[in-house]
């Protein structure tokens, strides 16, 4: 399904009707709440109903809805209103437009190396996994210049759909060896752009310009095998 932080991202409160419950999670038909997936974190978030009020601890989606699972054993009838963390959610999108910028970068610099792996933090560092034999990885370490000054470009972020076939046959837009993104139930599949710099399929939520986010560095870079090299990187202040 189509999920609401994809096509209104500014929409951090809500108010739906519970679908279905059982005790400690209730089904939606839509929430602002981003589930978590491509190593972005799930949203944190607020359920309060007529009678109480619960931290959500997952989100688990399904042909009806969203299951959300909190942290008690009630079972919620009527109005729920969800509310997500503005902050922690602010940090995810920044969090994912740079891995965007860095994951562009080494594609363009390195031959199109594909991703492996990647993941977003908490505490404000995220890692970026690629397929790269035999690189100097202190080439990999000056990778914080090329990607602040994507920053200080203040270039726009956007996304829109298009056919999941076409998106496979174009070079570029499905950066993972490992997997692809998903196919939607409409054979559409979520592209995000850099303006000018980037495109590539991804479910999760961004900025809307890399001026947004904060100057980074790199913090280390570590060899996950013979192929892999994981880069790690945090902001500079």
């Amino acid at each position: 399904m189509r999920l609401l932080c994809q096509e209104r991202a500014d929409i951090l409160e809500y108010e739906a009707p519970a679908l279905d419950a059982r005790p400690g999670a209730v089904l939606l038909a839509q929430s602002p709440v981003f589930p978590g997936g491509g190593g972005q974190l799930s949203d944190r978030a607020i359920l309060a109903w007529s009678h109480g009020e619960a931290a959500v601890t997952s989100v688990r989606v399904d042909e009806c809805g969203l299951w959300h699972e909190f942290d008690s054993t009630e079972a919620i009838t009527g109005t729920v209103r969800i509310g997500v963390d503005a902050a922690f959610r602010r940090l995810m999108c920044e969090l994912h437009t740079l891995a965007h910028i860095a994951n562009s970068i080494v594609f363009r610099e390195f031959g199109g190396a594909l991703l492996t792996g990647a993941q977003l933090s908490a505490d404000g560092t995220f890692r970026v996994d690629f397929d790269l034999p035999e690189i100097d990885n202190d080439r990999l370490r000056a990778l914080d210049a090329p990607i602040n000054d994507v920053i200080r470009q203040d270039l726009s972020v956007g996304a829109f759909f298009m056919h999941w076939d076409e998106a496979a046959a174009t070079p570029g837009l499905f950066r993972s060896k490992a997997v692809s993104p998903p196919r939607g139930e409409d054979g559409l599949v979520r592209i995000v752009e850099i303006a000018g710099l980037d495109r590539q399929g991804c479910g999760g939520t961004h900025l809307t310009s890399t001026g947004q986010a904060r100057p980074v560095k790199i913090l280390k870079v570590d060899n996950k095998g013979r192929q892999n090299r994981r880069i790690k990187v945090g902001f500079a202040d």
